[in-house]
């Protein structure tokens, strides 16, 4: 329950007060079912925060006595009541599918979330996942916590000036007005933890967040019992220099999960959603330590099994890194005392080349080094992640560096607009997205033209209401006359053609590729026969001078148009923007240069409401592209030789597919008045792609790929007092000590009827020969996968060798194979805890 210290609600409404726990679980956000009861108790309040707990502490005790007699809202009240309690108690997807699983709790870390907008802790994509997996979590039934952090002013609120250059503001979030309440102990006390840092003691106070039948908790550092300047370490989202960042990843991994062992939460398997929280790796070794009285590499190594790390990055530059004084001064103790290792150790971990010095502690390198699976967030991604990780596994093929992907998805319940929800619902039934999605294609496909239309028109009316009534009070606040303010009230139509682009404002997202020709860019505006309305949104970092110049320009444009403008920029992009444009927009502009969006799921938003995608070939959408469900932009192919050729290219490609193809579909209508081709897009769009670009179909392949085999494995390495960890350490230790021993002789190879048949002796010295692998290999041909053929002992040679020899099929040249031998342990993960590789050149 919430602490009396941070409510205005009357005593008598704490505790078991319905109202208290609708209000403080995070499941309204995107079931709005209570919608009704909060309007009830302040409908202005409500509509413009969408947050009940500022709502019911809004409510005079008078208020709340009247409507506590109203026997219409006590029926309401009880009937919600009673949904939230069995909805939590009901048979989920997770307990049907894998009803004896090892895996209780999975602990996922992530710098932020994106719930609700009356929880402003986030800043755009990594919190959009991290909150879209929470929720599907939940859903699904899947044993997934949160851990992270409780920011005091969270990222930055945006407006702009008359001249329309973006001010950045920070308003204080007042635990009081959030849907979060303290985390108590046993005996019934705030719970707070202590970190120690260099000459002093960090107290974190920890919070809980209700997210349907799961949590989420957050650490805070504005404890009074801290110094001014450490009260303020979570003072904003990505502010500040290296060392505030260092000292909120370092609350982040360590106090996470110290938090995780104050609560007596045993999680077998911790996900880092990126490398903010790769300190949590450390502390779980040393945790691991502390039970068992192992050492380091024993510790990390069995607990490593459990760690899965998800990479959001698409350039090595983008992954925090910490000098190596700066580390010094916050782990050199730490290090010394938790992981009895030398600090040297532990930076070599964070390091490409342990033994450089000069060479600063990568977080992403600890993550890697320290997790028995990495993943990045696309098909796309992956590749590119392989690339960037090359360097930690020399000589290994770049297919065969450990990064695989799964691919991000959105939140269906939340992002779909009231009228898509009614939709789905008549197709799929209720509570359609809480199960395995098997049938949802073949239901959708077969609803009804007139249906689909009539739900896009409903969605892009009500966007322009809303688009109205937040422009006029833009144009109010940044000092617009009554003229103008009413003439921001009248902008777009309800029947025109709406284009959406909402992200950050950054260079390589191009936001501003449509305006390499205004010109043109105005004759497609202004078609009198087939006119385009834009919506624009989007930050840029207070510290992106170029983001903000972008910013800029688009509303100087606009400003030139006059009002009412077909082209409006409505400032403070934030999560109930977001909601509004993803239901209403007919098209989706995606425009970054390819491959720098690791994946992007703004444009995911739109599917479930029946809006389309015109989007370069890039992170999600290079897999989910073809001609009948949207529009591409690009090759498929990078072109960083001569960016600012082929961003003009783009251009033309963009107005060109606009002017061509997207308009024109749209305006087209036969005999019935429907636009036949675009409602078929739209339904193929929404039957094919909205089930698998859903964060239900990310979440369930997290939990049969990653979640329950690194659970299987960490509890196989923990059975018996760690006896497998200890056998995997031993067999490491000498794999690193004899590999120098090992050569490959000289292969020979005869053809018989039709088969290759190879033979190569192999010498192991000290080394034993049961713990490498000897392959035959090949390059992949035709889009197709390498080949890695088993050889097998065929006998021994002079000097402690031995005979190795397989057969392949004769329909390669014999040049393309090539002996190789790797690290083989069958319960270890190779090459990420072995990378050693020996080729015969």
């Amino acid at each position: 329950m919430g602490n009396p210290a941070y409510t205005n609600l009357p005593s008598e409404v704490l505790s078991e007060d319905a109202l208290t726990q609708l209000a403080l679980d995070i499941r309204w956000s995107w079931n709005h079912s209570t919608d009704e009861l909060w309007k009830k108790l302040n409908p202005e309040l409500w509509d413009l925060t969408h947050n009940p707990w500022i709502v019911l502490q809004s409510v005079s005790r008078k208020k709340l006595e009247n409507v506590s007699s109203d026997p219409e809202f006590q029926g309401l009240l009880a009937e919600l009541t009673e949904a939230s309690r069995a909805h939590k108690e009901a048979h989920c997807w997770f307990d049907a599918a894998h009803p004896n699983s090892l895996l209780k709790t999975v602990a996922y870390f992530s710098m932020e979330y994106m719930l609700s907008e009356a929880l402003p802790i986030y800043s755009g994509g990594l919190g959009n996942v991290a909150g879209d997996q929470l929720k599907a979590a939940h859903d699904l039934g899947v044993p997934v916590i949160g851990v992270g952090l409780l920011y005091q002013q969270g990222y930055f609120r945006q407006q702009f000036d008359s001249s329309g250059a973006q001010r950045a503001l920070f308003p204080f979030n007042d635990p009081g007005q959030l849907p979060i309440k303290p985390v108590r102990d046993a005996e019934g006390d705030w719970l707070r933890l202590m970190v120690r840092l260099p000459g002093f003691e960090l107290w974190i106070r920890s919070w809980e967040v209700q997210v349907g039948r799961t949590k989420l908790y957050l650490l805070d550092t504005n404890d009074p019992a801290n110094l001014p300047e450490y009260r303020s370490i979570n003072s904003e989202l990505y502010g500040g220099g290296p060392e505030l960042r260092l000292r909120q990843e370092l609350v982040l991994g360590i106090g996470g999960w110290r938090l995780l062992r104050a609560l007596e939460i045993k999680p077998e398997v911790c996900h880092l959603n990126e490398g903010h929280a790769a300190f949590a790796v450390l502390e779980r070794a040393a945790s691991y330590m502390d039970d068992t009285g192992s050492s380091f590499a024993q510790a990390l190594t069995i607990t490593r099994a459990g760690n899965l790390f998800t990479t959001h990055t698409p350039v090595e530059a983008g992954f925090d890194r910490f000098s190596q004084e700066l580390m010094h001064k916050y782990f050199a103790r730490y290090v010394e005392e938790r992981l009895r290792v030398p600090f040297q150790q532990l930076m070599a971990m964070g390091r490409q080349n342990g033994g450089d010095q000069g060479e600063p502690f990568n977080m992403a390198y600890l993550a890697v080094r320290a997790s028995g699976a990495v993943n990045g967030v696309s098909r796309l991604h992956g590749a590119v992640s392989r690339r960037i990780f090359d360097s930690l596994f020399p000589r290994w093929p770049l297919a065969e560096i450990p990064v695989g992907h799964v691919t991000n998805g959105v939140h269906m319940p939340t992002w779909d607009s009231v009228e898509a929800d009614r939709l789905w619902t008549a197709a799929c039934g209720q509570g359609c997205w809480r199960g395995d999605l098997a049938n949802m294609s073949a239901e959708l496909r077969v609803v009804h033209d007139t249906d689909l239309w009539s739900m896009r028109n409903e969605e892009r009316r009500d966007l322009v209401e809303y688009i109205r009534g937040r422009y006029a009070r833009q144009v109010a606040a940044q000092g617009g006359s009554p003229q103008e303010i009413a003439l921001a009230g009248q902008v777009f139509d309800f029947g025109t053609l709406t284009l959406g682009f909402a992200r950050r404002f950054a260079s390589y997202k191009r936001p501003n590729l449509l305006l390499r020709d205004p010109e043109r860019l105005m004759r497609i505006l202004f078609n009198r026969d087939r006119p385009v309305q834009l919506v624009i949104a989007g930050k840029a970092h207070p510290q992106d001078e170029t983001g903000q110049a972008m910013i800029r320009q688009w509303n100087e444009f606009i400003h030139a148009l006059g009002l009412p403008s077909p082209v409006i920029f409505l400032s403070d992009y934030d999560m109930l923007l977001t909601e509004e444009l993803s239901g209403g927009v007919d098209v989706w502009l995606n425009t970054p240069r390819r491959p720098w969006e690791a994946s992007g799921t703004s444009g995911m938003k739109v599917l479930v409401n029946g809006g389309l995608n015109c989007s370069e070939l890039d992170g999600w959408w290079a897999e989910a592209y073809s001609p009948d469900v949207g529009w591409a932009l690009g090759d498929g192919r990078e072109h960083d030789d001569d960016p600012a050729k082929w961003d003009a290219a783009e251009a033309e490609a963009l107005y060109t597919i606009l002017e061509r193809e997207i308009i024109p579909e749209f305006y087209e209508r036969d005999a019935h008045g429907l636009p036949g081709k675009w409602i078929a897009r739209i339904r193929e769009s929404m039957a094919r792609l909205t089930p698998a670009f859903s964060a239900n179909r990310t979440v369930r392949e997290y939990t049969e790929n990653h979640y329950l085999p690194s659970a299987r494995e960490y509890c196989a390495r923990v059975a018996d007092n760690g006896k497998l960890g200890a056998e995997l350490v031993a067999w490491r230790e000498h794999v690193d000590r004899f590999w120098g021993d090992l050569r490959l002789g000289s292969p020979s190879m005869e053809q018989r009827d039709g088969v290759l048949h190879f033979q190569v002796p192999v010498y192991f010295g000290e080394l034993n020969p049961d713990s490498v692998r000897v392959e035959l290999y090949a390059e992949a041909q035709d889009s197709g996968e390498p080949l890695h053929q088993l050889m097998t002992r065929s006998g021994q040679v002079d000097g402690n060798g031995y005979l190795y020899s397989t057969t392949v099929a004769a329909t390669r040249d014999p040049g393309d194979f090539t002996p190789r031998v790797t690290p083989y342990h069958p319960h270890a993960a190779v090459p990420l805890e072995a990378h050693q590789i020996l080729w015969r050149n």
